[in-house]
């Protein structure tokens, strides 16, 4: 079984910069499992790496889409294949990194999605009854059909609200049952899978320093290019947490003061929901940030042991 790495863990908990150090200590690369930072000129609102933090270390599925492009867990399941291949070919180790669980999923247990093949006239139906009658009213029919899905999916995150109707009415089956069945597999690969976290009330501190960051760096400038350019709400890149409440700034909806107050809102709110999904996964290592004294060479070495101790190096 080819060697597999994944680092995963809430928004703005550090993964980053984890990520690089791993890397250096394995020799490994790196493979982005964020749903945002795969799209070109979406920098700051995706908290994407800057060239110089990469430190030399190559990353794959970062910048290669355009805003208009649509992308999901399929296509980015098909891409980061390719990447890993490309990486094992080479002697590497792959470091799957990011924080879209439903992503990391879908490589670690090898998810067939081909026997629900997508509909795009379906799709197309749920996207247009979204822009005519709001995001709410494509929930509130995940709410009937599939209660725990409904549950579990924010209903601003219209891609993976429309994934679960899709799936419904293709199969007859909650997308929940499908997705706890998915978490049975037995993944193909030899792996650590290591899940970064710290008390909620220093994370959600992070999170709205991020936000106040990402404002001073030019977050809404960065919007308002994208807007000039034609990007629009409807668009799957432009669903983003930061697009999508500047966007709502721009057309005039709200403040901005008032969408700030929601993307930090939102912000805490998914990274909760990403530590829902992250406890409810099997194998997972915890690592909490507090317990290595926020050290990161404690942390590395405490990662550096699991690595050769269940035979990820060789």
């Amino acid at each position: 079984m080819q060697p597999l790495l994944i680092l995963t863990g809430p928004t703005a908990v550090g993964k980053t910069a984890l990520s690089i150090a791993l890397a250096k200590k394995t020799g490994g690369e790196i493979v982005s499992a964020d749903s945002m930072q795969v799209y070109r000129k979406m920098d700051i609102g995706s908290a994407k790496i800057k060239p110089e933090e990469k430190k030399g270390v190559p990353h794959y599925l970062i910048d290669v889409l355009d805003p208009f492009e649509k992308f999901d867990v399929v296509r980015f399941q098909h891409m980061a294949l390719e990447a890993m291949q490309d990486i094992w070919s080479r002697g590497k180790i792959p470091i799957l990194t990011g924080g879209t669980g439903f992503y990391i999923q879908s490589v670690l247990y090898d998810i067939d999605f081909t026997e629900h093949g997508l509909n795009e006239t379906f799709r197309k139906e749920l996207e247009d009854l979204a822009r005519r009658e709001g995001q709410e009213t494509l929930h509130r029919m995940l709410q009937e059909k599939d209660p725990k899905a409904a549950q579990e999916i924010h209903p601003h995150n219209v891609k993976r609200v429309i994934r679960a109707l899709e799936f419904f009415y293709q199969t007859g089956e909650p997308i929940s049952r499908h997705n706890t069945e998915q978490r049975g597999r037995k993944s193909p690969y030899r792996y650590l899978y290591f899940v970064l976290n710290e008390p909620r009330e220093r994370l959600y501190r992070k999170i709205e320093r991020r936000v106040d960051q990402m404002m001073e760096e030019g977050l809404l400038s960065e919007v308002e290019m994208l807007y000039r350019e034609g990007y629009t709400k409807d668009m799957v890149s432009m669903q983003g947490l930061g697009y999508k409440e500047m966007l709502s700034y721009l057309n005039g909806e709200i403040s901005l003061e008032e969408a700030v107050r929601i993307l930090k809102r939102d912000t805490r709110h998914f990274a909760k929901r990403q530590l829902t999904w992250f406890r409810r996964e099997k194998d997972v290592i915890w690592i909490q940030k507090e317990e290595f004294d926020y050290d990161e060479e404690k942390i590395l070495d405490y990662m550096m042991a699991l690595c050769w101790e269940r035979n990820i190096l060789e």
